[in-house]
């Protein structure tokens, strides 16, 4: 249904104000309007929020999974935070459908209901299991296979845009965090994030 691609993780930059370089033969740049405010990724949280935490996660990431409660909630709490998810599908070919899939929910206005229903499934999914999840939580596999293949070209350049920052970023695992100008390669406790996001304000 999905066209389907692997992602390997690598690379190697620093963050550091307006730009990100990425060096190690991977010579591009990352501009700071393309990572916090990049059209097509998806935002929850409050969109007019003065910090920005950024998440590049995996649905298959169990670590991604058991925080993203905790990550809603001081969200939700604080009420000036945009949260933008970044998807980053480096467990294979059911990561990469489980990301389509979310993202091509988000084209028909379903994109919360669609996340939330692969955060809450175990850590490891197969493609079926991506579908049952979704269809578990109301959606329809046609709508949603319809909204991925007339969006195709859209939803491909954002993975890739993601996979481009990763690397840029020098992350080598999910989730990962970009929040104000520092990056957290690695997962947060609830200490953590709420340091990181009073560092971000100052």
């Amino acid at each position: 249904m999905f066209s389907r691609r692997d992602f390997m993780a690598g690379g190697l930059a620093a963050f550091s104000g307006a730009l990100v370089s990425a060096g190690d033969g991977f010579a591009q740049q990352v501009s700071t309007d393309e990572v916090f405010f990049d059209r097509d990724a998806p935002v929850l949280g409050n969109p007019k929020g003065k910090v920005t935490i950024v998440e590049y996660f995996d649905y298959q990431c169990p670590y991604c999974k058991t925080s993203h409660a905790m990550v809603k909630k001081i969200v939700a709490n604080d009420g000036d935070i945009r949260l933008v998810l970044k998807d980053w599908p480096i467990f294979g070919g059911a990561s990469v459908f489980a990301a389509q899939a979310v993202l091509g929910a988000a084209q028909i206005g379903k994109y919360e209901v669609a996340m939330e229903a692969l955060m809450k499934t175990k850590a490891r999914i197969s493609e079926n299991d991506v579908e049952n999840a979704l269809t578990g939580a109301g959606l329809a596999m046609k709508d949603i296979a319809a909204a991925v293949n007339s969006n195709n070209r859209k939803i491909s350049a954002l993975l890739d845009r993601n996979y481009r920052q990763a690397l840029a970023f020098n992350f080598v695992g999910t989730p990962s965090f970009v929040i104000g100008k520092t990056i957290y390669p690695g997962v947060l406790d609830e200490k953590g994030l709420k340091a990181a996001i009073k560092q971000a304000r100052s």
